[in-house]
């Protein structure tokens, strides 16, 4: 590669605008979750199965090198600290296809820390990233030195249907905007599901994220629009109708939580098929056995290259083998779907009362406020383990 070298971003957005269908399809690792975890955002240290103790953020940060070095991504998702570090200082993205990006705010429902109760309780705005920072790893730089950093960041929005908060949320997100346009800097919208709703918890949370993400941004014009938008996979309907609505608007989806192999597979396969043009994965990339193998297989699941998640996740499984890495699950139990991967296939379903599980797509109208609190609390765990 050159120099400077052109992204594989910018090429694909350009195709996916013209045409939704031109067969692209843009894939992310997520490596940000130093904003959210704390100690336990690198991931298990897989020398150390069995055991409490992490990763080293070097060792994290390791791993960002050897990922980009792949070339399978498209973006790679840092926090500005790594960026500054790996972008601007190191140079790693100079020569690369892929796109550094970076997460440009962190609202309290991301604050996954030990033992917190922040996440139980509305979103709040809050940002610690400086887009100067981003771009330059210092404040009030001249304009030429916004060329050295990432130019691209994640915005995440948690709608409450709670006035107040969401007004808050939209403030800010508005203030980063104006911002971020006359900067130069560019950002996907991230738009989580509710994360303590109490009594006004949507019944259908696919309709009420997509009017959400619809009405947030008709006032917003071309200049200042997400490059594309990065929200829970909650089935084929909710995402068809959202990819259908405005061909500008690029439908991504985020990862979510750990499950197993053919989880993940699984979920790009339909969520691809249903319109989405973009995956964002974090921990399923980051607690997988050899990531540069998971990525791989990811990428050719993304452009076609395979269609069925239990071919991928034995081929996955054969490429371990041949490494010499011992596969976390046995081969049976990772070809099976965990509750996470089935809850969009069922579809509203009625539960007893007093279990609320997490992972499935609840009746709201059948439930007590107190069993939808509980739900959304047990959820929003699940989604921050």
């Amino acid at each position: 590669m050159p120099p400077n070298a052109p992204k594989s971003l910018d090429a694909k957005l350009a195709r996916l605008v013209q045409d939704p269908n031109c067969g692209d399809f843009i894939l992310a690792d997520a490596k940000d979750a130093d904003m959210a975890f704390g100690l336990a955002a690198p991931g298990q240290d897989p020398d150390m199965q069995g055991t409490t103790r992490y990763r080293s953020l070097d060792q994290y940060r390791q791993l960002i090198r050897e990922n980009v070095r792949t070339g399978l991504v498209d973006i790679m998702l840092m926090s500005v600290s790594t960026s500054c570090l790996l972008t601007i200082e190191e140079g790693l993205f100079h020569n690369s296809p892929i796109t550094p990006a970076v997460r440009a705010n962190d609202a309290t429902d991301v604050w996954a820390v030990s033992e917190n109760a922040y996440i139980q309780r509305p979103s709040r705005p809050f940002r610690t990233a400086a887009i100067d920072h981003a771009m330059a790893g210092r404040l009030d730089p001249a304009p030429d030195d916004r060329r050295r950093g990432a130019d691209l960041g994640l915005y995440s929005v948690t709608f409450n249907n709670d006035l107040e908060r969401d007004i808050a949320s939209l403030e800010a997100y508005a203030a980063f905007r104006e911002e971020a346009e006359r900067k130069g800097f560019r950002h996907f919208l991230e738009v989580f599901a509710p994360n303590a709703c109490g009594d006004a918890c949507p019944n259908d949370l696919g309709c009420y994220i997509n009017d959400c993400v619809v009405r947030t941004l008709a006032g917003v014009p071309g200049p200042a629009r997400p490059l594309f938008l990065k929200v829970p996979y909650l089935g084929p309907g909710p995402t068809e109708a959202l990819a259908g609505f405005d061909r500008s608007l690029i439908v991504g989806i985020l990862g979510g939580s750990s499950g197993t192999t053919f989880d993940a597979f699984h979920q790009l396969v339909e969520a691809r098929r249903h319109g989405a043009r973009v995956a964002l994965y974090g921990r399923m990339i980051n607690h997988s056995e050899h990531q540069p193998t998971f990525i791989q297989h990811l990428r050719w699941l993304a452009d076609g290259d395979l269609t069925d998640p239990a071919e991928a996740v034995r081929s996955y499984h054969a490429a371990l083998e041949q490494l010499g890495v011992t596969p976390y699950r046995p081969l049976g139990d990772d070809l099976q779907p965990s509750s996470r991967s089935l809850a969009y296939q069922r579809g509203p379903t009625r539960r007893p009362a007093a279990a609320p599980d997490a992972d499935e797509a609840p009746d709201f109208a059948a439930m007590t406020n107190e069993e939808k609190v509980a739900w959304n609390r047990a959820r929003w765990n699940r989604v921050f383990p």
